[in-house]
């Protein structure tokens, strides 16, 4: 098992792929995870955002790049 100070000694790129990795594991069992009891609002509130025309939409990947890039 990793450590947190094994962590902290990664980079940037490191611990997005390994977040990654994590998330992509999760998500094969997905119905095994369950949301968030906040969760439920977040989407509502996302929603009535999009409804409303004030939210912006971006590809997944597009978005993924785009904070790679703010954040690096």
């Amino acid at each position: 098992m990793i450590t947190t100070e094994q962590i902290a000694q990664m980079s940037r790129e490191e611990k997005l792929q390994a977040m990654e990795a994590l998330w992509a594991d999760l998500s094969r069992n997905a119905a095994e995870v369950e949301s968030p009891p906040w969760h439920e609002e977040a989407l509502k509130e996302t929603a009535a955002r999009v409804a409303d025309g004030k939210a912006l939409i971006a590809e997944w990947e597009e978005a993924k790049r785009e904070l790679r890039n703010r954040f690096e």
